[in-house]
């Protein structure tokens, strides 16, 4: 039996991690789209890869830690934080909501909501 849609979905992070562009590619339908909270609107994920390329040089590592991940037959929800080695030894956080549409077994659609997390005590 082939991989359920919670594992496509951390797999194609993983791929980022590694940079493998061509293979979370490779994940994606050839009509799939992209949103983020950003206000920029759709894009499709061919551009939202060509986007991550050169952001690439400015970093040491990325690394996904899904904290919680929600299901459905088609839909993946889930928690996550983006982990961030800079280049120039900084470090970064960002929080985020991910959810992935899949069809046929292909994610067809992502949205990603980065938030911020209050400090403690406020």
């Amino acid at each position: 039996m082939g991989k359920n849609i919670c594992d496509k979905a951390v797999e194609s992070l993983r791929r980022l991690e590694a940079y493998d562009f061509a293979g979370m590619r490779s994940m994606c339908t050839g009509k799939a789209t992209v949103w983020h909270n950003d206000g920029k609107g759709n894009q499709s994920i061919d551009e939202k890869l060509e986007q991550l390329g050169p952001l690439v040089a400015t970093l040491d590592s990325l690394k996904y830690e899904v904290v919680r991940q929600f299901h459905n037959s088609h839909e993946v929800f889930q928690q996550q934080v983006l982990h961030l080695a800079m280049a120039d030894g900084s470090r970064a956080e960002m929080h985020a909501a991910m959810y992935f549409r899949f069809e046929d077994g292909l994610i067809d659609r992502i949205e990603e909501f980065v938030y911020d997390v209050p400090e403690a005590g406020c």
